[in-house]
């Protein structure tokens, strides 16, 4: 028979995680769900988060591009990882942004980085994939409309966001302020083109999936390049370098500083 401390105990544990679901899905509310199309039958869905403020002051942009796993078409499953530590009450207090969160279909990527890993590259492929072109069309249609703030367009990813990230940046530097590639990669050969765009890289010294060279590789061509990014590699750590990365408060509070 349970003791009643024991009673409470299980009473409180229950109470605590009813909380935090309540939390988790008060937050998930706060992302609305929205689609852009092309007018040629091309959708991409995505959640839009808006500050809860002066509606009449221009907001910066924070684009967060989700890793493999949260591909599909629920327009939910990319809130999982990584993006919610923008959008806690301390945050969107310090730091209101208007917040996208695109999810790439199933079996499609941001990003090409074509079949040869073994150079530990991301070769930037001619065209981008249609994922890539609907997100980058978006963000221009965020910039024309002037709701924003255009001089505070900010990118992020994990994983396949990672790769994403780089790949758009490297066709558009100009259109970013700074960028935020987590455990991804990108093409060294285009990295002249970013030396003025403000980037911190994150990597897990341990990652099976991502190997951490792809980051180096950026890193070392920026640097020869003339830029000077933030690079962390995070020690022991595995693919999920972006738990650290995105409650890694330095980094959020740089992220928001940065203008063209």
């Amino acid at each position: 028979m349970l003791t009643r401390r024991a009673v409470l105990h299980i009473v409180v544990a229950i109470v605590a995680i009813l909380s935090a679901i309540d939390i988790k899905a008060q937050v998930n509310n706060n992302f609305s769900p929205q689609f852009y199309t092309n007018g040629k039958g091309d959708t991409l869905f995505y959640r839009q988060l808006n500050p809860d403020a002066n509606p009449r002051r221009h907001y910066p942009l924070l684009i967060f591009l989700h890793g493999s796993g949260e591909r599909g078409s629920d327009n939910t499953a990319q809130l999982k990882w990584g993006v919610m530590n923008f959008a806690t009450e301390q945050n969107l207090l310090k730091y209101p942004a208007v917040i996208i969160a695109p999810q790439c279909p199933a079996n499609t990527s941001w990003a090409d980085p074509g079949r040869d890993r073994s150079a530990i590259t991301a070769p930037l492929s001619p065209s981008p994939t249609k994922t890539m072109t609907l997100l980058l069309a978006l963000i221009k249609k965020f910039k024309a409309e002037g709701q924003i703030d255009t001089s505070r367009i900010y990118i992020t990813g994990l994983s396949i966001g990672g790769f994403g990230t780089f790949d758009a940046i490297e066709r558009e530097p100009d259109l970013f302020a700074a960028a935020v590639p987590v455990c991804g990669g990108g093409d060294p050969a285009k990295a002249s083109s970013l030396v003025k765009l403000p980037i911190w890289i994150f990597t897990g010294s341990e990652d099976p999936a991502v190997n951490p060279e792809f980051s180096l590789n950026m890193l070392q061509a920026l640097w020869k390049g003339g830029a000077r990014p933030g690079f962390t590699m995070l020690p022991e750590v595995g693919h999920f370098s972006w738990l650290g990365a995105y409650t890694d408060p330095l980094m959020i509070e740089w992220l928001f500083r940065q203008h063209k």
